[in-house]
This record gives structure tokens, sequence and C-alpha cells, in this order.
């Protein structure tokens, strides 16, 4: 199994100039799902598909399931059609419960403008920790978790023999390690606060019988950026795009 964030999109690099300008808000005139990939992050994907491109046949992704926001459509899309995935699929499997971490009141704040607008809620996140937090409106890191086990257990139910290929989010890919390698709270934050998840860098697991016969995942690799350094193409890893304190 392979888990891919996105490529950089468009809101990444309207947060990075929102944060640079010392700004309250993203400046971007679309809904988070509809964000779409940089110019940059088209070709991070495409350098990812010619990675897997050339692998043998029979290592390549075989199933290609992606969130439902435009970015990660778009990601997956163009490492079908770069000859990513074994046979002839090149169009991607789009599950929602592989969506971004619903962000609530905090859409399109920076982590100034949450201070400034809600300062009641900044201090409880500050308190509660954003594991638990939930701004009114969206999710926590816990509610994410619950969806995601749900769709990996379909995954688990529909494709156990098939090698898959997860293109989401920041916290999806995060909140997946949590799973999968059985963490806890400070585990995750801990390599949360160690870096951002580079886009397009891959998380890899093999999956292989433990002392009790039970398949068990083994990550392989993560944040890997080989894919894109190859070709020359700029590694980003900017925060997600609609808020800056995710």
């Amino acid at each position: 199994m392979w888990i891919v964030r996105h490529g950089q999109s468009a809101g990444n690099v309207a947060r990075d100039a929102a944060h640079a300008a010392g700004h309250s808000i993203i400046d971007i005139d679309v809904r988070d799902v509809d964000v779409p990939l940089s110019e940059l992050g088209e070709r991070q994907a495409e350098a990812l598909g010619r990675w897997f491109a050339e692998m043998d046949e029979d290592h390549k992704p075989e199933i290609v399931l992606a969130s439902p926001y435009i970015r990660a459509r778009q990601t997956a899309k163009l490492i079908c059609e770069a000859g990513g995935i074994a046979g002839e699929a090149t169009t991607p499997l789009v599950d929602e419960r592989l969506r971004e971490r619903e962000f609530g009141i905090f859409d399109r704040l920076t982590t100034l403008g949450i201070r400034e607008k809600y300062p009641e809620q900044a201090e409880h996140r500050m308190l509660l920790g954003k594991f638990y937090h939930r701004p009114p409106g969206g999710e926590s890191w816990a509610d994410v978790i619950l969806r995601l086990r749900s769709a990996l257990d379909t995954i688990s139910l529909h494709h156990a023999d098939r090698r898959v290929l997860i293109v989401c989010h920041q916290v999806v890919v995060l909140c997946l390690r949590y799973i999968l390698e059985e963490m806890d709270e400070a585990q995750v934050l801990a390599i949360d606060k160690e870096g951002d998840v580079v886009n397009c860098g891959l998380c890899e697991y093999e999956f292989e019988p433990d002392d009790a016969k039970l398949c068990v995942p083994k990550l392989v690799r993560y944040n890997f950026a080989a894919p894109l350094i190859e070709e020359a193409t700029p590694v980003t890893s900017e925060p997600d795009a609609m808020v800056a304190a995710r």
C-alpha cells in the first residue's frame, strides 16, 4: 500500500502568501474541495507517476483511491496517465472518507486570524490539543480517524489481494499512519511536529504475516521524495491550504 499527499495546490501558495504578509485570511475564492493543483503540483504528480511507471508491471499499484477534492483527484489522474498503474486503469476510484479534514469556522483563517476572530476557540484548542479539538462545524483529528477506520475496512474487504495507492491530504496521511501502526496521540503528534508531509511524497507499507499468521502492515518509507528529486522537481511541504493551524 502507498499513501500519497496530493501535489502542491493553489491553496498552498495562497496560504504561504497570507502567512508571509501577516494576514488573517487566506485569499482564495473557491471552496476547499475545489482548490486545484498549482502548475508545480501538476509537475510533481507527473514525476511521481513516471516513477511508478518504471516499476515492473507486477509491482505497480493496481487500484487507485482518491479523496473527492479536486487537487487529490488531479494528482491521482496524472499518476494514472503517466503509466503509474498496472493494466489499463486510468480512472481513480473516489472515496469521500479520504477527504481533507473539515475546518469549520476556521476555514480560510491563518493562525493569527483564528486568534483574532475566535480567541476562546484558540484558547480551547491550546488546552485540549488539536487531536481532540473540534472547531464548530469542523472535525478533530479523532473524527477523521473514525471515518478512515471505515475506509480501511472497505479496502480490506474489496481490495485485500491488490496493491493499493491512496491519494489524499496531509492530516489524512498522518491519521492513516496512526491507525496502521497502532499509535497513540503523543506518537502521531510527534511525527507531525517533525515536519509537514511532502507534496507527492510516498508513505509505503508492506503487509506480511506475523507469528500468528495475521497480515500486518510494516512501514517501508515515509515522506519519500526521491521520485521528485530524481527529476529535479521542486519538493514542497506547505501546510494544508485553507487553514494555517491544522
